[in-house]
């Protein structure tokens, strides 16, 4: 099995409380795994710092290599980055926004050229936001904006796509969206790791990590029985696994009559 991420004892301090506690994780190339669990679990935490976001203690392989080896500009090349809630850059006009995300291939203070503004044009397209090419970034709506930096990250082309919240702002028809960008991504042979909120989506990955205060608790198939009992108990029994229509959902569990 080839790994596109894994991580070996590794712990992250915030200030003076430590968020990570020797966490142990290997993550597969060429699948979708998505991170989830309780608030303040550590889930954004364990994402930037296996992006060698955040300073952290222990071992981080990126692509079976040491991640302390990679360059800052080789690591941009192989991590297309998502974060939740980025600000910036509020006057740059969406097709600029989204050739940011092809400055990894690009020679310093060199022009882009054409394989960028093909990525660029392709990454508009996938996301629907090629119409606000002209329009300024801070002009947008929460949702259109979380599409521009979407397609940003997108046009870097990178065999590894981190999302820290993506689906924040975007309403069902463009979380619909959201899912089928990423399942192509990985179809192509890219993998994908998103820390989600919405339970129900993360239960549509291939994988799913569970943490809880900082470790992991569970890591499996989100197709498996275990994985969903798993579940249920990270969130202390007040959710409950379903299969409908063909897909697994969690549901709040309904008090019982009194």
């Amino acid at each position: 099995m080839s790994l596109a991420l894994s991580c070996s004892g590794l712990r992250v301090t915030l200030g003076d409380r430590e968020v990570l506690h020797g966490v142990d994780l290997q993550l597969p190339a060429g699948r979708w795994t998505a991170l989830a669990g309780p608030n303040g679990a550590g889930k954004t935490t364990l994402l930037k710092a296996l992006a060698n976001l955040l300073p952290s203690h222990g071992n981080v392989q990126v692509l079976g290599r040491p991640g302390a080896t990679w360059t800052a500009r080789e690591r941009a090349r192989a991590i297309a980055w998502l974060g939740q809630g980025e600000s910036g850059a509020e006057d740059l006009l969406v097709e600029d926004v989204v050739m940011l995300g092809r400055l990894p291939h690009q020679d310093w203070l060199g022009l882009p050229g054409s394989a960028d503004r093909e990525a660029v044009h392709a990454a508009m397209q996938e996301t629907q936001c090629a119409a606000w090419r002209g329009r300024a970034l801070g002009s947008l709506s929460g949702g259109e904006r979380q599409r521009v930096l979407l397609a940003r990250a997108l046009a870097v082309q990178a065999p590894l796509l981190l999302m820290d919240e993506p689906l924040s702002h975007l309403d069902p028809p463009h979380q619909a969206d959201w899912l089928a960008i990423v399942r192509r991504h990985v179809a192509r042979g890219g993998t994908a790791v998103s820390v989600l909120h919405e339970i129900s989506v993360a239960l549509q990955a291939d994988d799913l990590v569970l943490l809880d205060a900082g470790r992991v608790a569970h890591h499996g198939a989100t197709a498996d029985p275990a994985t969903h009992r798993a579940v249920e108990k990270v969130f202390a029994d007040r959710v409950q696994v379903h299969a409908v229509a063909g897909r697994w959902v969690a549901l709040p569990r309904e008090e019982p009559a009194r």
